[in-house]
């Protein structure tokens, strides 16, 4: 392509980045380029530059800060290589030149309103996402992480991620961030507690910016630009306490919670049904550590359940390391949850729950990609491939997975329901009524408000 190239496209930002793909520059490279060829350029056509004056010498020698956006540079220096504004004296005969001025200060301005990195990416679709912990716990994150690593791999997708970002304003920060310098038109905001107020915040901010939000919590009247991603794992729990119901010679299972929230409360019941439909006597002993990464009290709960008798454990927190590594040195027995843990525990890991969050994340990466509406309620369970057990443990006996394969074929079919009446609470109150029965899709369950009959714990 010809040098002068850049100073004589259209003004436009297609045409500017071309010139930058053909050329293969970085857009802060050509950019700098073509502020060059300005002078170049109007010089053979008299246009003269003027000096410039005192207020810009006395800034050349000294970094000046630029706001965020501009470029994406949080500090640039100014230096006497740089073009300085100036006052141009025209002669009669410049239309020329002032035409090509007028085409390489555009593109100075174009380089003033947009962020480069954005400019440059313009074509591909940006995307961030967002973790609470670390993207490699064996568990929440790395889950949510390996469905990013999928989407890195499409056509015409850029990724950037951010990892340990607490759920408070700093998550606004991150989004806006991601917004403002890298240019993503997509954000997975991944954590529950990022939902209220943040993502409701950037979302009313950006309303051309599409959120997608995993945990169930969107309805009607929050911004329409948010997507709510989840998937029906409690299919997996129950799968996971078929498995343990059949394994448990004490007839007394562990589950060590974070917080209980109507996800969590929904896992501790189907993974006791799951049980309790091998054997109606077996008994859940809960603890909530009462956060999601709370290695140490982690520890302390997966002890005590030990302690009191529970020989199959599993969990629903961030990362179920610790939990699945204790009961392995206790010689307990375990089924995970998130993704599989199943090297971390040789001997004693029976089975597990795990998302498979590329198929929501492809799905929301397409329709911003083609501009389709995204849906503010998106929900998949194994039938529709958002989660998976995990293979089964050398433990795991015959019968053991007869039950459970053939419980999960009827699952895959969408011929089982896991909450169906007469149910009980550990109350006793009746929570789902003779006669009653809740399909997966039914949105009353993500309010869930209750343990189950044969759970022992308080909410």
């Amino acid at each position: 392509m010809d040098p002068d190239a850049l100073c004589d496209l259209p003004l436009t930002v297609h045409g500017f980045l071309q010139a930058c793909a053909d050329r293969r520059l970085t857009p802060r490279l050509a950019m700098a380029r073509a502020l060059a060829r300005i002078g170049a350029i109007c010089r053979p056509k008299r246009l003269m530059l003027r000096a410039p004056n005192a207020d810009w010498q006395a800034r050349a020698s000294k970094s000046e800060t630029l706001p965020a956006g501009h470029g994406g540079a949080r500090q640039t220096s100014i230096s006497s290589r740089h073009v300085f504004p100036g006052t141009f004296n025209q002669e009669s005969d410049n239309m020329t030149s002032r035409r090509n001025f007028i085409q390489g200060a555009s593109m100075l301005a174009l380089g003033s309103m947009l962020p480069f990195e954005s400019v440059f990416a313009a074509g591909k679709t940006t995307v961030g996402v967002i973790y609470v912990g670390a993207r490699g716990d064996y568990g929440y994150n790395q889950a949510q992480a390996a469905a990013a690593n999928v989407i890195k791999k499409l056509p015409d997708v850029k990724v950037v991620e951010e990892e340990n970002v607490p759920e408070t304003i700093a998550v606004q920060k991150t989004m806006q961030a991601m917004i403002e310098q890298d240019g993503a038109t997509l954000i997975f905001a991944t954590s529950f507690g990022y939902f209220d107020p943040h993502v409701l915040k950037m979302a009313a901010k950006y309303p051309k910016v599409r959120f997608a939000h995993c945990g169930g919590l969107w309805k009607q009247g929050n911004p329409a630009n948010i997507a709510s991603y989840f998937g029906y794992i409690d299919e997996c729990q129950y799968l996971n306490g078929v498995i343990a119901g059949h394994m448990s010679k004490s007839k007394k299972l562990g589950f060590v919670a974070a917080k209980p929230i109507p996800q969590v409360l929904r896992n501790i019941n189907a993974f006791t049904l799951g049980a309790q439909s091998v054997d109606p006597s077996i008994t859940t002993q809960v603890i909530f550590t009462g956060d999601w990464s709370m290695p140490v009290k982690e520890a302390e709960a997966t002890n005590s359940l030990i302690d009191q008798g529970c020989d199959v454990l599993t969990c629903h927190v961030d990362g179920p390391k610790v939990v699945i590594e204790t009961a392995e040195k206790r010689g307990a027995m375990s089924c995970g949850y998130h993704a599989s843990q199943a090297a971390l525990a040789p001997k004693g890991y029976l089975t597990g729950a795990e998302w498979d969050w590329a198929t929501p994340y492809k799905e929301l990466v397409a329709d911003a990609q083609t501009g389709k509406p995204q849906p503010n309620v998106l929900r998949g369970g194994l039938k529709e491939g958002f989660v998976k057990i995990s293979p089964y443990g050398a433990k795991v006996t015959p019968q053991a997975k007869q039950k459970a394969d053939a419980i999960k074929a009827s699952m895959t079919a969408g011929q089982f329901a896991i909450f169906k009446g007469p149910m009980k609470d550990n109350k006793g109150a009746t929570v789902i009524a003779a006669g009653t029965t809740h399909a997966q899709t039914d949105y009353t369950l993500e309010s869930m408000n209750y343990l189950v009959a044969g759970v022992t714990g308080q909410i």
